[in-house]
C-alpha cells in the first residue's frame, strides 16, 4: 500500500438555523446562559470542532449502511467486518478506511493490511472573517440566546425555563477536510453521501427542535468544483 496523494476539500458551512455545540461547561454564572456554545479560548469566537463533524457523519453512514445492530451501537471497526452482511461488506470496509477503526484484539492481519490507516482528517471550522465583519459592522453579536421550556399538558403553562446559546442562522464557517489517497483509490462516493446525510439531518444538539440545519457551499476538491457532485447525491438504500 502506497500513499499516492493527499487531497484537500474546502468550502463553507452555512447555518440555515441556529447551531448549538456545547462547551461542556456545566457552571451557571450570574447573567450567563445554561448552555453556552464552544468558543476558541483565544478569540472567544464560536467554532465547529472537526470531531463533531466527523462523529456525526460516521454515525449517519453506519445507520445508512444498516450495521448498527451488528456493532451493538459501537463505532464500526475491524472486529465487526466478519459479522457484516456480505452485500455491504465492501462499503463497511470503505467506511473504516475513511474514518479508522481500533485494531484491538485478535485482528486478521490480512484485513488490517487491506484497510490500512484512516484517510480523513477533519479540521476545526472557524467563523468566516467576512461574516464576523458583517456582524461587527451591524453591531450584532456572534451568538444568540434562545429561551426554552416545557409545557404542563394539564395547566397549559410553561415550566422549567432554560436558555441555550446558539450561533445564529446565516453564520458561515470555513470547512477544511484532507483525504489521504492510497494506491489511487477513489472513496469520494462515501464522502459525498456522508456530507449529504449531514445536510439532511443537521449538526449539533437539539436537531429535533429545529437546531443545526446546515448546507455546504462552494465545495472544491484540490481547487476543482466538488459542489455540483454533492448537489446531485440522492439518498438510496445501501446494497
Amino acid at each position: 500500500m502506497q500513499l499516492t496523494h493527499i487531497q484537500k476539500l474546502t468550502g463553507q458551512i452555512e447555518l440555515l438555523s441556529g447551531l448549538h455545540i456545547g462547551s461542556g461547561n456545566t457552571e451557571i454564572h450570574i447573567g450567563g446562559t445554561d448552555n453556552p456554545v464552544i468558543t476558541n479560548p483565544i478569540t472567544q469566537q464560536p467554532y465547529i470542532p472537526g470531531s463533531s463533524i466527523k462523529g456525526k457523519i460516521r454515525s449517519l453512514l453506519e445507520w445508512h449502511l444498516g450495521v448498527v445492530s451488528q456493532t451493538d451501537g459501537h463505532p464500526l471497526t475491524f472486529k465487526h467486518i466478519s459479522k457484516i452482511d456480505p452485500k455491504v461488506r465492501d462499503k463497511a470496509k470503505a467506511l473504516i478506511k475513511l474514518f479508522g477503526g481500533a485494531p484491538d484484539g485478535d485482528i486478521d492481519q490480512e484485513l488490517l493490511a487491506e484497510i490500512g490507516p484512516s484517510r480523513l482528517a477533519f479540521w476545526d471550522c472557524a467563523l468566516d472573517p467576512n461574516w464576523v465583519k458583517e456582524m461587527d459592522d451591524k453591531n450584532l453579536l456572534l451568538t444568540e440566546v434562545k429561551m426554552e421550556n416545557t409545557i404542563d399538558r394539564i395547566k397549559g403553562t410553561a415550566e422549567h425555563p432554560r436558555n441555550t446559546e446558539r450561533v445564529p442562522a446565516t453564520a458561515k464557517f470555513d470547512f477544511n477536510l484532507t483525504i489521504r489517497v492510497h494506491d489511487h483509490e477513489d472513496l469520494s462516493s462515501t464522502i459525498l453521501l456522508g456530507l449529504k446525510l449531514l445536510e439532511l439531518t443537521g449538526l449539533g444538539g437539539s436537531g429535533s427542535r429545529g437546531y443545526g440545519k446546515i448546507v455546504f457551499r462552494d465545495l472544491k476538491l484540490d481547487g476543482e468544483d466538488f459542489q455540483a457532485k454533492l448537489d446531485q447525491v440522492k439518498i438510496q438504500e445501501a446494497s
